[in-house]
């Protein structure tokens, strides 16, 4: 299936990705070198560091970071959409997919934290064209009928509190850690899950879309997707949810008052601090009171193509460890960015059709939910829309992003405008869209279908 849409689409399945040995690779706020201390190889060489034969620097420990991230890719097979009879998001989901991925990574970093990683990653298979078309979908055919042939109950994906977490977990210390998180690991991939139940789901968010527009089968841009998502995270019901939330920038401002208090107070659609007990977690030590939030920014870097000029702010950015990503990739062609090597992005790929896996049952298979093949894409063939991700725990937290992200944001000679600023204050604070409806303050981001204005990806054209 994905080899006939990558033809029909014109996507290509590359066997392998290079990465120079001089350079240094940046993931998500991690440096990784790949060149040994005594590798007097010229400048020029480049390696495939899932070769096994290359062992050198620290290789391996980006192979198991990246392929401890979340990948969520087209799937088929499952319930269908709200709205609609499709039962597959292939050819058209692919931003979804993105905004999942960048929402997966804000949920490790609050639950596992950065240096979390998954201790099966290491043994996943590159996805390379040979393998995907020839033996790949008998093993996810396999998974989806281990996973049907498990326990036929439900199994419960509720966070439960560490201690008695930590009480059912046998064995020592360090194996109730371990046992642990794989809890939370698991819990945190089933509430992507294809299914109308799954919290943060592909049901849930074409679901949410129907509200601004969007259908099923409709492409959604970056900025509509972090509205989406915003709506998604703040109407989750799952006590495990409780403790974040999500905020969106308007007009590419960051209204410093508006995420304080999203820090402060509990969002609409979950349970208050007095009803309900949200389990902690191993890197969620902030008072009941205190939620982390979820910055979303979409921002345009450049006019019909990217300006050149941003590419050192986006090196900044995704330098940064409470960086979550950058949602984006070529035109209707979306992507979720994680790294990069160079002039390079490193991307993860949602343009997989896998089949769909039941994530009620106990014990589902988590081998196709990550990925052990990188992608890389130079940054003057990215798409100029896209939506930039953070993740702040607390107040102290967010002061601390603001100071640093300043100074990236200072526009330097080429850069005569910043990608976003932040604000003191609210933003009804400056009555800018004081007289709009709801949906119509969510505008230029959002489309009225009765607007005849020409426009490109989110933004109106002047």
């Amino acid at each position: 299936m994905t080899a006939f849409i990558s033809v029909f689409l014109g996507w290509a399945l590359k066997s392998k990705t290079s990465f120079s040995r001089n350079s240094p690779v940046l993931l998500l706020g991690k440096c990784y070198h790949f060149k040994a201390e005594d590798d007097d190889s010229p400048t020029e060489a480049c390696c495939e560091p899932f070769d096994e034969d290359f062992v050198m620097g620290n290789v391996e420990a980006f192979r198991k970071d990246f392929a401890s991230r979340v990948w969520l890719t087209y799937r088929e097979e499952f319930p269908p959409l709200p709205g609609s009879t499709l039962t597959s998001d292939c050819g058209w989901g692919c931003m979804l997919r993105a905004g999942q991925m960048m929402l997966a990574q804000a949920l490790t970093l609050h639950f596992l934290g950065r240096d979390w990683t998954w201790p099966e990653a290491l043994a996943l298979q590159p996805l390379d064209t040979q393998t995907w078309t020839t033996t790949a979908a008998k093993r996810l055919v396999a998974s989806l009928e281990a996973s049907l042939q498990s326990s036929p109950g439900t199994s419960d994906h509720s966070l439960l509190p560490v201690h008695q977490a930590q009480a059912q977990a046998p064995g020592s210390a360090e194996e109730a850690d371990a046992h642990l998180k794989e809890m939370y690991h698991s819990t945190l991939v089933s509430w992507f899950g294809d299914s109308p139940s799954a919290q943060l789901g592909l049901h849930r968010l074409v679901r949410l879309g129907l509200t601004m527009g969007k259908q099923a089968g409709d492409w959604y841009g970056p900025a509509v997707v972090a509205h989406i998502l915003k709506k998604a995270v703040e109407e989750a019901m799952d006590p495990g949810l409780a403790g974040i939330t999500a905020y969106v920038s308007q007009d590419c401002t960051v209204y410093s008052a508006d995420v304080i208090d999203s820090h402060r107070a509990p969002t609409a659609g979950q349970a208050s601090p007095e009803s309900s007990d949200p389990p902690p977690s191993p890197q969620n030590d902030q008072p009941v009171s205190s939620r982390a939030v979820i910055i979303l920014i979409p921002v345009r870097l450049g006019g019909e193509k990217t300006n050149p000029d941003y590419f050192n702010f986006a090196k900044s950015i995704l330098s940064l460890e409470y960086c979550i990503g950058i949602i984006g990739g070529k035109p209707k062609q979306a992507c979720y960015f994680v790294g990069f090597q160079d002039d390079s992005l490193i991307y993860m790929d949602p343009h997989y059709c896998q089949s769909f896996v039941d994530v009620s049952t106990s014990d589902f298979p988590l081998q196709s939910y990550h990925c052990a093949s990188p992608k890389k894409m130079p940054f003057s063939k990215m798409d100029p829309s896209c939506t930039i991700g953070f993740y702040s725990r607390d107040v102290q937290d967010y002061e601390r992003i603001t100071q640093e992200l300043s100074k990236v944001l200072q526009p330097s000679a080429k850069e005569k405008y910043p990608a976003f600023t932040f604000v003191q204050g609210h933003g009804r604070d400056y009555d800018l869209s004081a007289s709009l409806t709801p949906e119509k303050r969510e505008w230029p981001f959002i489309r009225d279908p009765r607007r005849t204005v020409t426009t490109a990806g989110d933004f109106v054209l002047l």
